[in-house]
């Protein structure tokens, strides 16, 4: 018994209090941390409440519903691969890509499109006596949140499109 002390070791190893997840190096964590990274987050979420609750009802007995979720969906989609790519920081890997210019082209066809979507949610809403009214209308509010973050969205892209606020012949002139 006298030798225990001297055979027990209650030191841990660095590598086991330093169990951290480690992050890959390609991950920009800054994006996520960043307004348009937020904005696309918040798009992805809200984009799949607009869809899901329509798709929670009889949305097949009103035709016009069919469109609210092909621009929901689909956005969702595009929007889940574009998070995916600027996460990962594809777009610095693939330069002959005008990142700038298709993201605002994005953004700005994305809003256009969940507004004509929104209008058709907001009209197409059944009387209050139907039994699923609620799960439509609210698809209908968050379809115009959703639109209203494709709009900002489209804001920060042409930002940065438009970049410090030179022109074209600022950046060509010699100095």
């Amino acid at each position: 018994m006298a030798d225990f002390p001297g055979k027990v070791n209650t030191q841990t190893s660095p590598a086991e209090t330093q169990r951290r997840l480690e992050i890959p190096s390609n991950v920009d964590v800054n994006f996520i941390k960043s307004i348009p990274g937020i904005l696309l987050l918040l798009q992805i979420f809200f984009g799949l409440l607009t869809w899901a609750l329509i798709a929670s009802t009889q949305y097949t007995w009103f035709p016009a519903y069919g469109w609210v979720m092909f621009v929901s969906v689909t956005l969702w989609l595009l929007s889940i691969v574009l998070f995916v790519i600027l996460l990962l920081g594809l777009d610095k890997k693939l330069p002959p890509m005008p990142w700038p210019l298709v993201l605002l082209v994005f953004y700005a066809a994305a809003t256009v499109l969940y507004l004509s979507a929104f209008l058709t949610d907001a009209i197409s809403v059944p009387n209050p006596n139907y039994f699923q009214h609620g799960h439509l209308a609210a698809s209908a509010f968050f379809a115009i949140l959703v639109t209203l973050l494709y709009a900002a969205s489209s804001f920060f892209a042409y930002l940065g499109w438009r970049g410090d606020g030179q022109n074209a012949a600022g950046t060509t002139v010699p100095v």
